[in-house]
């Protein structure tokens, strides 16, 4: 007997649906965001690479700086403070 894959995106079907002739546009991918900004995480189902945890979507957030192509943002998770690490196509400014 085989054990249950316990992927990244285990539990996601319903969570992570496109429609499969959608194809955002690449302004999405380009988008750029100041330090001090609110930004709410919107996964984006469609680019894995620097996708936050699906537990953090819909949270909102401060961009705090930027690591490469991606931004790092703190939030409250519960009653602790974490940094998540996002590429711009998983998040949308307030």
């Amino acid at each position: 007997m085989t054990n249950k894959s316990r992927g990244f995106r285990q539990s996601t079907r319903k969570k992570l649906r496109q429609k499969p002739s959608f194809r955002p546009p690449i302004t999405k991918f380009l988008r750029e965001f100041n330090e001090g900004q609110n930004v709410v995480i919107e996964l984006e189902p469609s680019s894995q690479k620097g996708m936050p945890f699906p537990r953090f979507k819909g949270k909102i957030g401060k961009v705090i700086g930027k690591n490469g192509r991606s931004y790092i943002v703190e939030l409250f998770d519960g009653r602790k403070m974490k940094k998540i690490t996002s590429r711009p196509e998983h998040l949308k400014a307030i």
